[in-house]
């Protein structure tokens, strides 16, 4: 077959194939273009899921008349100008394709003014066809822009459109993720000649609060943690919701770097490994997070959408997002402040702005929040009872006849069934389930004396023989360090053979092939590696033996001070909120929940 070159149109439609996938993608860029030209209002209209048309109206700087037909040539911007621009990109849009593709698969209307003119300009676009004349049109400063009938004359990419339904729920998650980006824009949806949505521009914390409730629901704002981290040249913002809140898919989990919205995985793989410990692993984390960093440290030109990037560090940021996140939600239960009327951590109540943690140089490696136990309880991983064998009960017990100063747990009233205690706060009444809640402080400790210091090692009588894959006994010959920094040391004796020589004392009982597999296997699937993905492996057993050897049983009965001595325990634990299978560990009911399930007052 002969060699030819493609007609124009073509090229444009095959190009517009990288860009516009969607209604959807068709206001993502638009959107982007509309920020990026300054708009402090965006009006949003769709028809049909944005399938028959979708209107975008800014208050932006506008389209000067002469570059209206440079803004629908390929490969024409305003945002770049050399190579060395590519390198420090600071807006989100930027390619030059966004308006030509559009108008190769879609009728483009576009009319826009500067604020030199005295009226605007405005040009209507058909597939294939040539430029026409910008004709005068009477409007504000800014840029309207319609978008009708898509892909009505390319049937192949029609077919694979959905129904009004799903287009429409794809074109609102891509408004509103836009809307999170920039809380200071007021942007407006409608769709079928009905407002869905108003996000006002926010001035105040309190306004971006209630702006975030608004597109992320109330639910999520009642159960986040408000989290500021600024240092190693990364600054973060975010809501972490707690893991209470935890959802069966991944539809409120939002990542933003410099304002754009990224779905990297690098990133999904620390926020998932921040929370793998208090998460059961079908269940899935909820956040909305900002970072912050210099242009120069991260590459955005990796992917048509830019929902991508490359980082030259990306260890760093790895370890700086995990850390952050993990340490934030490992908090133990705080007194609240009774001058602000912060609620405690775990209580499922956090104001914006709280706890507010300024780091200098990010989080360090160890807990930046101290794990504090209560006084004269020594804990014991291999006894329950140890828990209680020290315990000062008159500094357990409650006062009599008052709850006022009470801890953030309160204090014990009664257990139940041998499965709960029911203790009495300031606010309401808590419901701990005794055998999980143990769980989690004897696994805390554990990990304490594994992860602390440099772990002890025990030599093994007869080392343990590991038949691997050559690719797996690569990979883990590879990490033979970072299974020494753990107390597990390992020899390569064959192709396709390990051996487990010495491993950790505080797992000298546990199935060491069955842990190594373990840890093997993590180390396949890590795009970084690094230390954390052998921890968490190791974590997984000293959960199981946390549950199956550590803790307390279901059925056992407590006196008042064993029950005190726990929640006192609780109290000072990180991730206390929830046992190692993501299952929580106690409830609140303030009194207002009881009076609403007693009818009270009304």
């Amino acid at each position: 077959m002969a060699i030819r070159a493609l007609p124009s149109h073509l090229i444009n439609q095959i190009a517009a194939g990288e860009v516009v996938e969607r209604p959807a993608s068709v206001l993502k860029e638009l959107l982007e273009n509309a920020i990026d030209a300054g708009a402090g209002r965006i009006d949003i209209e769709a028809e049909a899921g944005g399938m028959a048309r979708l209107r975008i109206v800014d208050n932006g700087c506008g389209i000067a008349r002469d570059e209206l037909a440079l803004a629908l040539t390929r490969h024409a911007t305003s945002k770049i100008a050399s190579l060395d621009d590519l390198e420090a990109v600071g807006t989100l849009g930027f390619r030059g394709e966004a308006l030509p593709s559009i108008a190769a698969v879609a009728e483009l209307t576009l009319a826009s003014r500067v604020a030199t003119d005295e009226h605007g300009w405005s040009v209507q676009m058909q597939p294939g066809e040539p430029m026409p004349q910008a004709r005068p049109q009477a409007m504000p400063v800014g840029t309207h822009i319609t978008v009708e009938r898509l892909f009505h004359q390319i049937p192949a990419r029609r077919r694979f459109l959905r129904a009004e339904r799903t287009e429409w729920s794809h074109l609102d998650a891509v408004a509103r993720r836009l809307a999170l980006s920039v809380p200071e824009r007021d942007i407006r949806m409608r769709h079928n000649g009905r407002e869905q949505w108003h996000a006002r521009a926010a001035c105040t914390p309190e306004d971006a609060q209630r702006r975030i409730a608004s597109l992320l629901g109330e639910e999520f704002v009642e159960h986040a943690l408000c989290l500021d981290y600024e240092g190693q040249g990364i600054g973060l913002q975010a809501w972490l919701a707690r893991p209470a809140f935890s959802r069966s898919q991944g539809d409120l989990q939002h990542v933003f770097i410099n304002g754009r919205y990224i779905r990297d995985r690098l990133l999904i793989s620390a926020l998932k490994a921040a929370y793998a410990d208090v998460l059961h692993y079908s269940r899935q984390p909820a956040y909305l997070i900002f970072l912050r960093m210099d242009p120069r440290e991260l590459d955005v030109n990796v992917h048509p959408t830019k929902q991508e990037v490359r980082f030259r560090d990306s260890r760093r940021v790895f370890e700086f997002l995990r850390r952050s996140v993990s340490q934030a939600i490992a908090a133990p239960v705080q007194v609240a402040d009774s001058a602000s009327g912060a609620a405690p951590a775990g209580s499922g109540q956090a104001p914006p702005g709280e706890p507010n943690w300024s780091i200098a140089e990010g989080p360090p490696a160890s807990a930046s929040l101290p794990v504090r136990r209560p006084l004269g309880v020594s804990l014991r991983a291999d006894s329950a009872a140890a828990l209680y064998a020290e315990v000062q009960p008159a500094q357990l017990d409650m006062p009599s006849g008052t709850v006022d100063q009470a801890p953030p747990l309160g204090f014990a009233l009664a257990q139940i069934h041998g499965v709960y205690i029911l203790s009495q706060t300031e606010t309401g009444a808590v419901l701990v389930d005794m055998h999980a809640a143990h769980e989690r402080i004897v696994l805390e400790e554990l990990k304490q004396r594994l992860h602390g210091q440099q772990a002890v090692s025990q030599p093994l009588l007869l080392p343990v023989e590991l038949r691997l894959q050559p690719a797996e006994a690569d990979r883990a010959e590879e990490a033979f360090p970072l299974f020494e920094r753990l107390g597990l040391e390992l020899r390569r004796t064959a192709v396709e053979q390990l051996e487990i020589r010495a491993v950790p004392v505080v797992l000298a009982n546990f199935d060491h092939a069955a842990l190594v597999r373990d840890m093997i296997g993590d180390l396949g699937a890590a795009d970084v590696l690094d230390t954390h993905r052998l921890e968490c492996a190791i974590d997984r057993a000293l959960g199981n033996m946390a549950c199956k050897s550590g803790s307390i049983k279901a059925g056992r009965q407590l006196d008042r001070h064993e029950m005190n001595a726990l929640l006192r325990q609780v109290e000072r634990t990180p991730r206390s909120g929830q046992c190692n299978h993501g299952r929580p560990t106690w409830v609140e009911l303030s009194m207002d929940a009881l009076d609403k399930l007693f009818m009270r007052g009304r």
